[in-house]
């Protein structure tokens, strides 16, 4: 999971793109970067690392331009190495930067493709450089000195045909401006607004509202599945449906967990959707234990709060804030590698002995997914105090990997992959655990917009939107995406360089 932004204004715009990346910064905490387009001159800076590492005075100060794009990077398919931080750039046609939010599923394809058939050579393991490469070589087919936006409409149309997976995008061309689009199922979110000025209209890109919010834009709508939008650098808008068949169909898992709660993704509060999940589950306890004796709710700070809340006031139960969490520890589910998560939950939180002791806590969190933080999480509860610990989740069991751009990997490291809801309760030490319905989670989302028709609910149900997904492909992105995998890549770049560094 990412977070891109993209601004086309009448001033420089790298201040306001940094801010956006802070704002986004909840979806990739790996690396940041930032590319700016002056008189036709491309300045970029990016690096691993958080957004505030990544960029000082002296960075911003050559980040000169009045348009630009950004990026926060997690990764999941690739590796940590800061070669893979975006935005990715080439000089040929026309010079082109893209960052991009999702996972291609044919990317393997389509890097053999690029060099037999292209001529193309791709540098690093990372997806969103054959994504960019996929988007010059369709350009390039045009053959004009100087595009315009039908233009560019063409070659996101191309991009479709030949990529398959998820993908958000944001581009910006010397000469022209910048573009964003999504895949033809609308997977990873993408908005776009407007900010009026003295001057002129400015527009601003970005996976969520609330960095459009932050800075001042007016959110005009989403981008829709298939669409592109084309933004030249004097402000004026193109819109143009580029895919054959879009099928609206974005990532439920943005709603449970990921996106902010200030955000609306494909016109649904995040805010509200989590409400709707509290009330579902809450409606859930009361079918299947109606004498229950829970004392107190407890969330799991921070995503679950929303939920918990309204679980607790549709119970008519207590809620406390039982776990204070110190900020300056990242999200632990987007920490590569699982010695650093188990390291990692334990200085994040620190449980409150008053809240605990001697009660029967309902402790809920958005989802439960290696089952190592709620493992410990549990014992917490049980070490502050607590007679009895319960344990919900708001989302279904996760059993299946994400292909499309979440850090699922190797189904054997789900913790429900394989078992029964009873035996992942065991393995977690719940006196009682209880998921949210499938059924239940898709509706709590849905009412926010019922013009979304379906969602992708893969890692719950084995069922990709994309329909090109096979066992042997799992098998495969298994063995590369997990935590074993990245801890070798993550080794061998290491040394690499340190050698280079010398």
């Amino acid at each position: 999971m990412c977070g891109i932004a993209g601004i086309v204004s009448n001033e420089n715009v790298n201040q306001e793109l940094y801010e956006a990346l802070t704002v986004l910064q909840h979806r990739g905490q790996d690396a940041a970067g930032i590319v700016t387009c002056e008189n036709d001159r491309f300045h970029l800076r990016k690096d691993s690392g958080l957004v505030r590492d990544v960029f000082n005075t002296r960075h911003m100060r050559s980040l000169n331009g009045s348009m630009g794009i950004a990026h926060v990077r997690y990764p999941t398919a690739g590796c940590t190495s800061t070669a893979e931080a975006q935005p990715f750039y080439v000089n040929s046609p026309y010079g082109i930067a893209l960052a991009h939010n999702g996972n291609l599923t044919n990317a393997q394809f389509l890097k053999h493709n690029l060099f037999e058939e292209d001529r193309r050579h791709i540098n690093t393991d990372s997806d969103s450089e054959v994504l960019l490469n996929i988007f010059a070589h369709e350009m390039q087919k045009i053959g004009k000195l100087k595009i315009e936006a039908e233009d560019v409409f063409q070659a996101v149309a191309g991009v479709h045909r030949r990529c398959r997976g998820a993908y958000a995008v944001v581009a910006m061309i010397t000469g022209f401006g910048i573009i964003g689009f999504r895949d033809p199922f609308g997977i990873r979110p993408l908005v776009f607004g407007e900010r009026h000025t003295d001057r002129a209209v400015e527009y601003m890109i970005a996976s969520e509202s609330v960095a459009l919010d932050v800075l001042g834009f007016k959110l005009i709508r989403d981008i829709e599945p298939g669409e592109a939008i084309a933004v030249e650098k004097d402000g004026t808008l193109h819109t143009r449906q580029c895919a054959e068949n879009p099928i609206y169909s974005p990532c439920i898992f943005e709603y449970v967990y990921f996106a902010r709660p200030d955000s609306k993704l494909d016109d649904i509060s995040v805010y509200r959707a989590r409400m709707r999940m509290g009330d579902k589950l809450a409606d859930k306890i009361l079918r299947e234990r109606p004498e229950h004796d829970i004392d107190v709710v407890i969330p799991i700070p921070d995503t679950s709060r929303t939920a918990a809340l309204q679980l607790a006031n549709r119970l008519g139960v207590k809620y406390r804030e039982g776990f204070i969490k110190n900020r300056y520890i990242g999200r632990t589910f987007i920490m590569p590698g699982q010695q650093l998560r188990k390291k990692s939950v334990r200085q994040k939180l620190n449980a409150i002995d008053l809240e605990f002791k001697g009660k029967n806590v309902l402790l809920v969190d958005d989802s439960i997914v290696r089952g190592t933080t709620s493992m410990q999480i549990i014992q917490m509860a049980r070490d502050a105090g607590a007679k009895q610990v319960f344990f919900a989740s708001a989302s279904p069991p996760v059993r299946y990997p994400n292909v499309y751009g979440i850090d699922m990997p190797a189904a054997h490291e789900l913790i429900a992959h394989g078992r029964t809801e009873d035996e992942v309760q065991t393995e977690l030490g719940a006196d009682w655990l209880i998921y949210q319905d499938l059924q239940d989670l898709i509706e709590a989302v849905q009412k926010g917009n019922p013009k979304v028709a379906r969602f992708d609910t893969s890692c719950f149900n084995n069922e990709y939107v994309t329909g090109d997904i096979n066992q042997d492909y799992l098998d495969h992105l298994g063995e590369h995406r997990s935590d074993h995998a990245k801890a070798a890549r993550d080794s061998a770049n290491s040394i690499i360089e340190m050698h280079n560094a010398r």
